[in-house]
């Protein structure tokens, strides 16, 4: 979709669907006001006919209003005036969005900047704007030989209205969400090509493909000679029941000078987990495609960084293999050497994520990181614990949890803090080995990040567990490119707060 911003009156927008706002009662927005007089009460008339609301959410599309030049305009409710918090905002974007993307209309204006929102500016809504038109906008189709004529085209491009003295404030939010919906977009791409397609070595070469796009980002990608040699045993154990190679992909953004220490994000990156010997039930096997989706948002989360040209060093990497079962297979009570020389005893061949992310955390150590965070559709007792709506947020580092949470909140993709007690680490002890790959059926999300935290020592590191959030099932079955959106705005967040530290004493 292309995005640009208007400077033009409400009533005068030429547009397939124009979007305005109504609180409840009947309270107007600016935009609404303007166009209920352009078309000499007309408007107002037709809404109070039909009943509306206006609750958080609703909506009401009416046709060809004389004094009006968009063909139609959608009134969207914003719930009762008064505080109107970001997340409602949210809310209220995200079903505009959709319902502007059912209409068929071959362009859009939003006009929903003139609402109020908590701690918010306008380059705030205008970001919010651009990235749920572009989510529901978004289509999967470059697997379908044949057009799906059952499916609605969303329109081709919207336009943000704003009063002109506030021009640069939302073309500024207009450009950074275009730069994080660019890496939403590719994150969800990556995620729902099927394992068929997206095998480790085509993984390597979209993040190559990103890396030829963007002069600023270097690609590498260790295969599994190489990994053998650094002692990648726990990596290569959960790879050597697929006859696909597995690859350590590395992306690496320099926007700052040499000395300043990176920002470290690790994918988990499995591009179908059967389980291996300790397999899956058949049923919803197929959604395993997306346990690449952590990789899938740290590549994602680079484009826009790169986009952006944020001043800042960041370093991506991505453990990238095949859980399946074979002769060659790992088999439950098998003990395996990790790069840090820690042994594993791997109790189930189906906690395979944390045995290829322990190794990418050892290796993140050779960057001298500011920070690591790895992203993983890690656990199904995330999704038991936290739903499809907050990502499971854990932190041996509470300034980093903090700034984590903070952003998740900004972007509308929002974490939630789990403990990390030294309590369920106790669950991890194994007769034969230095530590078990799992801790029994309680608290299975916070001993799978107690296992990660044993290779994060030393360091400030995060987990984000998205396995409740990285994909949709049912219906509406897709990967949701989350967490690109919270990665994207604590990187945002680390550029304003060095633009604010004051330089060093000459």
């Amino acid at each position: 979709m292309e995005f640009s911003v208007t400077a033009t009156d409400a009533p005068r927008i030429r547009a397939g669907c124009l979007v305005a706002g109504a609180f409840e009662g009947r309270d107007p927005t600016p935009a609404y006001r303007s166009l209920d007089a352009a078309s000499d009460g007309r408007l107002g008339a037709i809404v109070r006919k039909a009943g509306f609301r206006a609750g958080a959410g609703k909506h009401l599309r009416v046709h060809a209003l004389d004094g009006v030049a968009a063909d139609s305009v959608l009134v969207v409710g914003c719930g009762p005036k008064g505080a109107m918090t970001p997340t409602r905002y949210h809310k209220i974007a995200r079903a505009a969005a959709q319902a502007i993307a059912a209409t068929g209309a071959r362009s859009a204006a939003w006009s929903l900047g003139d609402v109020e929102v908590d701690g918010r500016d306008l380059e705030w809504k205008s970001r919010v704007a651009v990235e749920c038109l572009n989510e529901a906008a978004y289509r999967f189709d470059a697997m379908r030989g044949e057009a799906d004529d059952d499916r609605v085209p969303p329109p081709g491009r919207a336009s943000i209205a704003v009063a002109r003295a506030y021009r640069n404030e939302a073309a500024a939010g207009v450009a950074t969400g275009r730069a994080i919906a660019a890496g939403v977009s590719l994150a969800r791409d990556l995620g729902n090509l099927p394992g068929n397609i997206c095998t480790p070595t085509y993984l390597a070469g979209e993040a190559k493909a990103l890396a030829g796009r963007h002069p600023s980002v270097r690609f590498k990608a260790l295969d599994e000679a190489r990994m053998k040699r650094l002692g990648m045993g726990s990596l290569l154990s959960v790879a050597r029941g697929s006859r696909q190679p597995p690859r350590l992909i590395v992306l690496e953004y320099r926007g700052a000078p040499r000395s300043h220490a990176p920002i470290v994000l690790v994918g988990k990156g499995v591009t179908f987990d059967s389980g291996g010997i300790s397999i899956k039930p058949s049923a919803t096997m197929d959604e395993m495609k997306f346990d690449m989706c952590g990789a899938a948002s740290v590549i994602g989360a680079m484009e826009a960084c790169a986009t952006l040209g944020l001043p800042l060093n960041v370093v991506a990497l991505a453990p990238a293999c095949e859980n399946l079962p074979d002769g060659n297979a790992s088999k439950p009570g098998d003990i395996v050497t990790t790069m840090a020389g820690r042994t594993v005893e791997v109790l189930n061949t189906d906690a395979e994520g944390r045995l290829i992310l322990c190794d990418a955390l050892t290796y993140a150590e050779r960057y001298k990181p500011d920070v690591v965070i790895d992203v993983a559709t890690l656990t199904g007792a995330c999704v038991i614990a936290l739903g499809a709506h907050a990502s499971g947020l854990f932190s041996n580092h509470q300034p980093l949890a903090d700034a984590l949470l903070t952003a998740g909140e900004h972007a509308g993709d929002r974490a939630w803090q789990m403990p990390l007690w030294d309590e369920y680490a106790e669950q991890l002890k194994s007769n034969f080995a230095d530590v078990a790959n799992i801790g029994g059926r309680e608290a299975g999300a916070v001993t799978a990040a107690s296992f990660l935290a044993k290779f994060a020592s030393g360091q400030r590191w995060a987990h984000l567990d998205v396995a409740g959030t990285a994909w949709r099932s049912g219906k509406e079955k897709g990967a949701t490119g989350r967490p690109v959106g919270l990665l994207c705005q604590y990187l945002l967040d680390r550029t304003r707060a060095a633009d604010r530290t004051p330089a060093p004493a000459a």
